[in-house]
């Protein structure tokens, strides 16, 4: 670099240092360049970071843009820049240009910043995981966003996120970035483990560890064995290949493979990011799979209720129909045949009962019918449950609906469902067991601090909650109380979602079952969160 004459630096007590060695061996980059971003002079840092020929300096490209541009731009202060010297090493620089007076030059000062970089982009990459975790109900989604991640934060050319089926012995690609889908990925990597293929991904589901193999695309491509899958897998470029097992509760759930970009090395920090990764993975199909249990829970327990529903008034009115039809058979069969009183007395019991039964039959219908298959949503979800309620028993059934923003249309199937069975199943004991004369039916969106609720609340003006021996009666007790069936079912669905359901007696009577949960964050962005298909 040039210096101004014989310039020395010194403390005053120690060796005086000429100002072109400290230039020389200063640790970061300095360097001169010209207006057309080219290198005039440069320290040894400078040749080292630019990967420049030391004899060659003067007139070589710099990473750095046109310092005139720069200037014309607006822009000042620290400047960072991307730079491949070669292909497959990339690095970023943070730099600050200064120009020299009365001189189309101008000095750089740089520093390489490629790995904080990277350690942004990774810790961001595992946040929006963690975040797509937390917020998504769908695994196909999550994980989608998972991969798509993992790619954008590292030199990554490709990435698969596979897991485990339900019996262990399949593989499916549920999130992916780089390669192109295949729906039969699974039966092709199986040919070629037929072919004597060794498949490391297997390797680490097996030993619960990661796999490694640097050069991994020259095997696979000059592999006979893996022809069925190297037409897949050839583009994007890639190189090493590892393979890290997506762990729950101990057990392999499923695989995390990266493939690296060419020239790309796999250390301690790579390997790091992408445990992270699979971590979050591991979390989103263990959390999957725990709710697919809870719901097939919900469902024996609801196809339990419906036994007992049909057991407590549909069997017991058919039986009761039965036996009025046999006591008139009895009657003929020992030569006292029935007076037409007698007869039109069981015709009419018979078509009472007949009713009963159907009205009870349709109920249990409107109950079970899926409010996810409405395609207008809650609202009209309820609205058809009030209105077929009102039509099927005679009570007045009111519906109160507050939602000027729109925003029950974006609601996750899985909570519409769960929010409609707590309204019909609190409708359901209403109607059954309150003997009142009107019934609303109160469905809002409700601001609750900084968030959104959604409340959904069914009130009468019934006999109110009492005792099992008070004037409401045992049955109606028994659905309310917290030890209750139908209570707890509520409860559940309403925890499913951090939502609570309360029971409570007015001052004015009657009864009220208030169910209020929050809305999932994902709403409060977009309307809807549409699932990405594999």
């Amino acid at each position: 670099m040039e210096t101004a004459g014989q310039l020395t630096v010194g403390t005053g007590t120690g060796p005086v240092v000429a100002a072109e060695d400290v230039v020389r061996h200063a640790p970061d980059g300095l360097a001169v360049i010209d207006a057309d971003a080219r290198f005039v002079e440069a320290n040894t840092a400078a040749v080292v970071l630019c990967d420049l020929d030391p004899d060659r300096v003067a007139g070589a490209p710099s990473p750095f843009a046109s310092p005139q541009d720069a200037a014309g731009s607006g822009r000042s202060g620290e400047l960072t820049v991307a730079w491949e010297p070669v292909t497959g090493q990339r690095r970023e620089f943070s730099y600050v240009l200064s120009r020299v007076p009365g001189q189309q030059r101008w000095v750089v000062s740089f520093r390489d910043v490629t790995l904080s970089r990277l350690r942004e982009r990774r810790l961001a990459a595992i946040a929006a995981a963690a975040s797509s975790v937390a917020s998504k109900r769908s695994l196909v989604g999550t994980l989608e966003v998972l991969a798509q991640e993992v790619a954008r934060s590292d030199a990554i050319a490709a990435v698969q996120v596979l897991t485990v089926n339900a019996t262990g012995d399949r593989l499916h690609v549920v999130g992916a970035a780089g390669f192109r889908r295949s729906t039969d990925f699974f039966d092709k990597l199986m040919e070629c483990r037929a072919l004597g293929a060794r498949l490391m991904m297997l390797e680490a589901l097996e030993s619960r560890q990661p796999v490694i193999a640097a050069d991994r695309y020259d095997a696979v491509m000059a592999d006979p064995a893996w022809a069925p899958l190297q037409q897949l897998m050839r583009h994007p470029r890639w190189d090493w290949f590892v393979s890290v097992p997506l762990l729950a509760r101990g057990e392999p759930v499923g695989i995390l493979n990266a493939f690296f970009a060419p020239g790309r090395v796999v250390g301690d920090t790579e390997l790091e990011f992408l445990l992270a990764m699979a971590e979050q993975a591991a979390m989103a199909v263990d959390h999957a799979a725990l709710l697919e249990w809870e719901r097939d829970v919900a469902r024996r327990e609801e196809r339990q209720k419906l036994a007992r529903d049909l057991h407590d008034s549909v069997v017991q009115q058919v039986f009761s129909m039965m036996m009025q039809a046999r006591s008139l058979e009895v009657l003929v069969a020992r030569g006292l045949p029935p007076t037409p009183a007698e007869v039109a007395q069981v015709a009419d019991d018979l078509s009472s009962a007949a009713q009963d039964v159907l009205a009870d039959l349709r109920g249990m219908v409107v109950e079970l019918r899926p409010a996810a298959a409405t395609a207008g949503g809650l609202a009209p979800a309820v609205r058809s449950l009030v209105d077929t309620t009102a039509a099927r028993t005679g009570l007045p059934v009111t519906l109160e609906l507050d939602d000027a923003a729109g925003e029950l249309a974006g609601l996750d199937p899985a909570l519409l469902e769960d929010v409609y069975r707590v309204i019909a199943e609190a409708l359901h004991n209403t109607v059954k067991h309150a003997d009142a004369s009107a019934v609303q039916v109160r469905l809002a969106v409700a601001p609750h601090g900084r968030r959104r609720r959604l409340v959904a609340e069914v009130t009468d003006d019934g006999r109110g909650l009492g005792t099992p021996d008070g004037p409401a009666g045992p049955a109606w007790a028994g659905n309310c109380a917290s030890s209750g069936f139908g209570m707890t079912v509520m409860r559940e669905r309403a925890a499913r979602w951090g939502g609570a359901v309360r029971v409570r007696q007015p001052a004015d009577g009657g009864t009220s079952v208030l169910l209020s949960l929050p809305f999932p964050t994902t709403l409060l962005v977009t309307p809807a969160d549409p699932e990405v298909a594999p």
